[in-house]
């Protein structure tokens, strides 16, 4: 009985572990990746079957209480005409007092009601760990928000299920979506309420204007599955015009909402004429870079110029290597400075969905270097994993690959292991450089100096958004499915190539996945030869 005893104890145990584990992965984390987003598409599924049969049940209890009702109205209108009469048959007295004593009862206070609702939050709370949080909500709020901002998406239009902006005040289509959902005041009420919390009133005033149109379309009325009302919107949109324009104020609705207007107006008596008037964005920390990173998001690519340069070429590619002569890599040279490289068709198919598989047990939130340390940011959106491969295995044949295109040598340490990416809800990469900046950065915890070289496979297709920007060199590549693309991080002299700037613009239609090899220093001596020419 003890050995029973202790061998229960350790699968509950284990049991415990892999739970914490996968709600350590999953809640709080899902808007960073679109597959943990898919995947709540089956959550919801197994709920709507719940639903169907909470539904089921409750029909057949209201059947019930449909044939009571008509059984008392017929008694009503039909037996109680006279009641000194009827009232003088015991057998009616008798059943008049036992119903209104317990059949009412039982009515009133359904136990099959209460056990149908029970069933339904049993089931609800079996799929409790795979749904998502307060975080992942503000998250996908934030994720709006941003293409809202990098794409000049119209609010408006968004509410609507299109993505536009508009050009010579006219409202033109940035793409046309296959599938299309319309958003409801509770939806635009929420993402407004995430930016009133932030105190970003530049977004909560748009969100909770269409917030409140919305509702008042609707007709005012309040429904079970939403949590603002029409009052609601208009109290937190009445103090975020108040911080953003003092002078304009909205009409109240309510008992709080009156309050709070007269609470604005001694402010407004206290703090003086307003210093400027209309909806400013807030500032962010890449402020200096922000025009140029949101042009070249939008612009998609196209600002490559292969006939006005005649330097930047296409061609089959050998790099002088007799492994492939029969098989040569199409290159297309993208940028000269810095020098940048797409290789067309570098994975097949078959070998980009077998990476993406082998990553996802292994997602987690990706990280950015904090000092010494690493650390989740706002400023990038995405899971990864790590990939460790042998020679035989998919990602070493990648590596063997990569080697032979580039002629370094990437194999652990002089080269990282795979990082397999997966984008979520707007997710992106602000500006950043590959290569150190610091000397704690953690890229220095395999001592073998700094990235020299980015490698990045396109492992999926996406509709629209998620190129990626080389900022100060002013030119973005949009995402090539099965294709890589190349760069070298560093000047030959072991310095910092600043035209590297570079990043992912946020994903606006489609799941993003990539796979990142970073090359370091070391072990490419007689590959990568030094100079103390700092333009090399």
């Amino acid at each position: 009985k003890r050995a029973d005893s202790s061998l229960s104890e350790m699968k509950f145990c284990v049991l415990v572990c892999f739970l914490s584990g996968l709600l350590s992965v999953v809640r709080g984390e899902m808007y960073t990746s679109l597959l943990n987003v898919k995947q709540a598409v089956r959550v919801e599924r197994k709920l709507i079957d719940y639903l169907r049969t909470y539904i089921d049940h409750e029909l057949d209890r209201l059947e019930d209480i449909k044939r009571f009702y008509a059984k008392v109205s017929d008694l009503h209108t039909e037996l109680y005409k006279g009641p000194a009469v009827t009232m003088a048959n015991p057998l009616v007295a008798f059943t008049l007092i036992k119903r209104l004593h317990s059949e009412w009862l039982n009515v009133v206070y359904s136990n099959e009601a209460l056990e149908n609702l029970q069933a339904l939050r049993s089931s609800y709370e079996e799929e409790e760990a795979d749904l998502p949080n307060l975080e992942d909500l503000q998250g996908a709020a934030k994720g709006l928000m941003r293409l809202q901002d990098v794409y000049a998406l119209q609010v408006s239009s968004l509410v609507r299920g299109r993505f536009q902006r508009v050009t010579n005040g006219e409202s033109v289509d940035v793409y046309m979506p296959a599938v299309s959902v319309q958003l409801s005041g509770d939806d635009c009420f929420l993402v407004g309420k995430v930016a009133y919390e932030q105190e970003d009133y530049y977004h909560s005033v748009q969100w909770l204007e269409e917030s409140a149109r919305l509702f008042r379309g609707a007709g005012e009325e309040w429904s079970p599955e939403n949590e603002g009302t029409l009052e609601d919107a208009l109290d937190h949109l009445a103090f975020s015009h108040f911080k953003v324009n003092r002078k304009r104020l909205l009409h109240p609705m309510n008992g709080r909402v009156l309050q709070n207007v007269k609470k604005y107006e001694k402010l407004l008596v206290a703090a003086g004429p307003p210093r400027g008037t209309g909806l400013t964005r807030p500032s962010s920390s890449f402020l200096r870079t922000r025009d140029t990173y949101e042009r070249l998001c939008r612009t998609r690519g196209s600002q490559r110029r292969h006939f006005a340069n005649p330097q930047l070429f296409c061609d089959y590619f050998t790099n002088n290597n007799p492994a492939l002569i029969l098989m040569p890599a199409k290159r297309e040279v993208v940028s000269l400075q810095p020098y940048v490289v797409l290789y067309h068709d570098f994975v097949t198919d078959t070998e980009a969905e077998d990476i993406k598989s082998l990553a996802q047990p292994g997602l987690r939130r990706s990280v950015v270097a904090a000092g010494e340390k690493q650390a989740t940011a706002d400023y990038r959106i995405s899971k990864s994993a790590w990939l460790k491969g042998s020679a035989q295995s998919i990602v070493g044949k990648l590596d063997q690959r990569i080697s032979l295109l580039t002629g370094l040598n990437v194999k652990h340490p002089y080269g990282e292991y795979l990082q397999v990416v997966n984008y979520g809800i707007g997710g992106h990469y602000e500006p950043h450089f590959d290569h150190a900046t610091s000397p704690s950065s953690p890229v220095f915890k395999l001592k073998t100096g700094n990235r020299v070289a980015t490698f990045m496979i396109y492992l999926s297709p996406v509709e629209a958004g998620g190129s990626t920007a080389f900022i100060y060199a002013n030119f973005s590549v949009p995402v090539v499915e099965k294709a890589a693309i190349f760069w070298w991080n560093l000047h030959r002299n072991g310095e910092g190539n600043d035209d590297t700037l570079h990043a992912g613009c946020p994903v606006l239609i489609g799941d993003k996945w990539v796979a990142n090899k970073w090359i370091h220093e070391y072990g490419q001596e007689f590959q990568h030869r030094c100079s103390l020419n700092p333009q090399e």
